[in-house]
């Protein structure tokens, strides 16, 4: 699996005066120091151990240091405004330019992972691939590629999103198909959007046999499987058939049996509230869709069930793992303050962002939590997210971003364009490099802050 990342910064940089969330499960750790090596994270200790010889230090001020959100549910796509009346025509490529956009504003709220469970043509691959050949920064991508799905009738409403599939046969070649594309895991449509009115929740979307063939073929050639499953039919056959994380799932808690063998097994289910709150049109800012009164009355009821499911698998100890899954996917810090109101504890959801993300996209030996030996993707914010969740959401408040090493967003980077004279004097070196990717000559062991890098540089 690529990770597809921009090169790692090189050197020593230790955070230090940090209050520490890690990510595994453990309390906060006040006073704390990071010390970053090469994009890695080598050593977790104290402030008061002092500055290790050579590193540059950035001093956090008793900031909170999480590990790099995760958002392992984002449908990654950027719709451009409509031109007015006798305005110019956009362009075709015109909307790379929103995704771009988009993907940077994640990147700035401190998701520096997404992983992509279907969007329309070729958008995120071309994304990542400029990603990784230094266009702009954002978050680490992973994609499914095209939805395996049988024909039906979402794939007239997803166009260019689904690889429809019938039969055995025809599904492992969907699943190669993927793989030739560029894809770092399988999504299968185990049943119909709940988003869709021709689309019901039962039977089964897939046959036992298109299952079976289509977790084999992904797992024999080393990939996950992630199944879109709401009604149980379907998620009762995704979960026999061993798929590795199971979105939605929100009737789940009808079927405790499920629950059980999911803890078992090891499976993930990935609750995607927002969704929900989405097509009921009960969002934050007061938003509404223009969805059809069916499908607003069935996401109010879909929202009790998701919240009942999120409950009982807590109980039952599946393992649960943030995912958006709703429009902008900038803004998915707000499925941490939804979990947190659905039962699960600050903490839990924290975990939920984190380290459990990281299980669903295989990458917890390298993500998800702030251990020696994993890279260095950090976000340090200026408040309790263990106190007030609502804070991730808030963009001033997102004081510095870390991606394998690199101050690459943040507050503490956007600092106003003239300052006093008296004050011009009293700013400290930068820790971070700029566009170039040389590095000011440091002053080793003494404290300093960021400054900017160069300009140039279905539900």
């Amino acid at each position: 699996m690529r990770l597809s990342d921009p090169p790692c910064r090189p050197g020593r940089l230790w955070l230090t005066n940090a209050r520490l969330f890690d990510g595994t499960g453990g309390p906060v750790r006040p006073a704390a120091g990071i010390l970053v090596e090469d994009g890695m994270i080598r050593l977790v200790g104290q402030a008061g151990d002092g500055a290790p010889d050579g590193a540059e230090v950035v001093d956090v001020a008793g900031r909170t240091v999480l590990p790099g959100l995760i958002d392992a549910h984002a449908h990654v796509f950027a719709t451009p405004p409509a031109p007015a009346e006798g305005a110019e025509p956009l362009w075709p490529d015109v909307t790379a330019h929103f995704l771009a956009a988009r993907l940077r504003e994640t990147l700035r709220m401190g998701f520096t992972t997404l992983r992509d469970v279907g969007s329309y043509g070729d958008a995120v691959v071309t994304a990542r691939q400029a990603m990784r050949y230094g266009a702009f920064r954002g978050p680490r991508l992973l994609t499914c590629g095209r939805i395996v799905s049988a024909t039906a009738p979402g794939g007239r409403f997803f166009d260019g999103m689904y690889r429809e599939a019938d039969g055995p046969d025809e599904v492992r070649k969907a699943v190669r198909e993927q793989m030739r594309r560029g894809a770092d895991f399988i999504k299968i449509m185990s049943t119909g959007a709940r988003s869709v009115e021709l689309e019901d929740p039962r039977p089964a979307q897939v046959t036992e046999e298109e299952m079976a063939a289509l977790v084999d073929e992904a797992h024999r050639l080393g990939y996950r499987v992630a199944a879109h499953a709401e009604g149980l039919p379907g998620t009762e056959v995704s979960i026999r058939h061993g798929v590795d994380t199971v979105e939605h799932g929100m009737y789940l808690h009808r079927r405790p049996d499920l629950l059980d063998m999911m803890a078992a097994a090891g499976q993930i289910l990935v609750p995607t509230l927002s969704c929900y709150y989405g097509v009921a049109g009960l969002s934050e800012d007061g938003s509404h869709g223009a969805w059809t009164p069916p499908l607003v009355e069935l996401a109010e009821h879909n929202l009790v069930e998701a919240g009942r499911t999120l409950a009982a698998a807590r109980a039952a100890g599946v393992p649960i793992a943030l995912g958006h899954d709703w429009q902008p996917f900038s803004d998915a810090a707000v499925e941490v303050v939804r979990m947190v109101r659905h039962g699960l504890s600050p903490a839990e959801t924290l975990v939920a962002a984190t380290a459990t993300a990281a299980r669903a996209l295989g990458l917890d030996e390298h993500l998800g939590t702030v251990e020696p030996g994993k890279l260095a993707d950090l976000v340090v914010v200026d408040g309790d997210p263990l106190a007030e969740p609502a804070v991730l959401r808030d963009r001033t408040r997102i004081w510095l971003v870390l991606q394998l090493g690199e101050p690459v967003a943040g507050q503490a980077l956007e600092a106003p364009l003239s300052r006093p004279a008296t004050s011009a004097n009293a700013r400290t070196a930068a820790v971070s490099r700029s566009a170039d990717h040389t590095s000011a000559a440091p002053r080793r062991g003494t404290p300093r802050t960021p400054r900017p890098r160069s300009p140039d540089g279905p539900w």
